[in-house]
């Protein structure tokens, strides 16, 4: 039997804008995301390229067209069990995870104000505690709490359940199993920064004022711990002295061998970060090569036309943190100066680069990974996008989105 609905797996800006693609010419559709929420990498940004936008512009809409889609089904804290078939005929069996919260919940916040738990924050990556029972984020979709079942303290508690004016707390709530029958199947798992405490020379993420780029997406949205202010994590201080390493774990045949593609464009877009909100900073980036493909290198050129930021061809060699101020000292070199000293930050910014989020592992469906761990597409029905596919900037991962939708939608409608 042929099925013309297809599966998405992934519920990043990828797989939004495939399933989309795909609901809108009249497709049944299924988003699997195996997060709380949908939005993927793209709701933890402070902006984008290529119009520096706020994530909230650009899924907010595709929310709505999601709620406005009768075609269109999502289920969060999914995963893909198993994928068997052939193109046009796929059996998918999905597990879904406890919420711990149903429908009813209106997002009121009384259960969070009274959880005695408190852990650190995915979402904010470390720099921000929250609760066990809690919201993602602040455009967190769908709107509705969640709790974590490692830290809760379950019925020896429940104060969360005694604080509910709804019903929506519900402890007992058990893992279920579905199966799903497609025509296609459209693999958009995404990425994940790569891990800092592999870095050693670069201080392993031990060092409280060296932050990840990530974090530093953190710090500047308004939505993040510091309401936006970019401030040192160690003290709250404005910093003054801001230096950028580039390639932090790319290009490293130790670590990521290839280049990640987003880390240049993500440095020079948070230099203006810091630019809008400290005129007089002295800020340095340190490159091998500095790599903004197509229109971007107007970008690239408007930074350096900056007085104040120096950009620095040369490797660096170590960064280590001055315990008794919380400074950052960096040793690197200066390729075209031919010498090789140590200087002092307020903080430092690591571009961490881009690691396949399935990297590692064995995917089901007959889905192939290159050495790196990207998804290749095997056969007609089973398609990689965005960048579970190859390491990509938002609006190209919407364009391979696209691709995929249209791929897919090939495979269930030539059958």
């Amino acid at each position: 039997m042929e099925h013309s609905g297809i599966l998405v797996v992934g519920g990043g800006f990828s797989g939004i804008t495939a399933a989309l693609e795909a609901a809108e010419v009249g497709h049944d559709v299924y988003i699997i995301e195996k997060n709380s929420c949908l939005g993927g990498r793209v709701s933890q940004l402070n902006q984008y390229f290529p119009k520096l936008c706020p994530p909230s512009c650009g899924l907010e809409i595709n929310y709505q067209r999601i709620k406005n889609n009768p075609r269109v089904k999502f289920f969060t804290l999914a995963e893909v069990v198993s994928v068997s078939g052939s193109p046009g005929n796929y059996t998918a069996k999905i597990k879904i995870s406890p919420r711990y919260v149903n429908t009813n919940c209106t997002a009121c916040d009384k259960c969070s104000q009274v959880c005695p738990v408190e852990t650190d924050s995915e979402f904010e990556l470390g720099l921000q505690k929250r609760k066990a029972v809690y919201r993602p984020h602040l455009n967190s979709f769908p709107l509705r709490y969640v709790i974590d079942p490692a830290v809760c303290l379950g019925k020896s508690c429940s104060k969360c359940v005694d604080a509910c004016a709804y019903d929506a707390i519900e402890l007992d709530d058990r893992e279920k199993e579905m199966t799903l029958n497609v025509g296609a199947v459209i693999w958009a798992t995404g990425w994940k920064p790569y891990d800092v405490s592999k870095l050693e020379i670069l201080g392993a993420g031990k060092i409280k004022n060296a932050i990840s780029n990530m974090q530093m997406e953190r710090l500047a949205s308004p939505s993040g711990p510091t309401n936006g202010q970019i401030v040192r994590p160690s003290d709250g201080k404005s910093p003054e002295r801001i230096a950028f390493v580039q390639c932090a774990g790319s290009r490293d045949e130790s670590h990521l061998s290839y280049c990640s593609y987003i880390c240049c464009m993500a440095s020079l877009k948070q230099v203006t970060y810091l630019r809008a909100q400290y005129p007089d900073a002295q800020i340095v980036i340190y490159y091998i090569d500095i790599r903004t493909p197509g229109r971007y290198d107007k970008f690239l050129q408007k930074i350096r036309e900056d007085e104040k930021v120096l950009m620095v061809k040369g490797k660096v060699a170590q960064v280590i943190e001055d315990g008794a101020t919380g400074d950052v000292l960096v040793t690197a070199e200066d390729i075209i100066k031919g010498i090789k000293k140590e200087e002092r930050y307020d903080m430092v910014v690591l571009a961490t680069g881009m690691e396949p989020s399935v990297a590692g592992q064995t995917l089901p469906a007959g889905m192939q990974q290159d050495d790196d761990g990207f998804c290749i597409s095997q056969e007609a029905g089973v398609i990689a996008a965005g960048c579970a596919k190859m390491p990509l900037d938002v609006m190209r991962s919407a364009q391979t989105a696209t691709g995929a939708a249209l791929k897919a939608i090939q495979t269930v409608v030539g059958r």
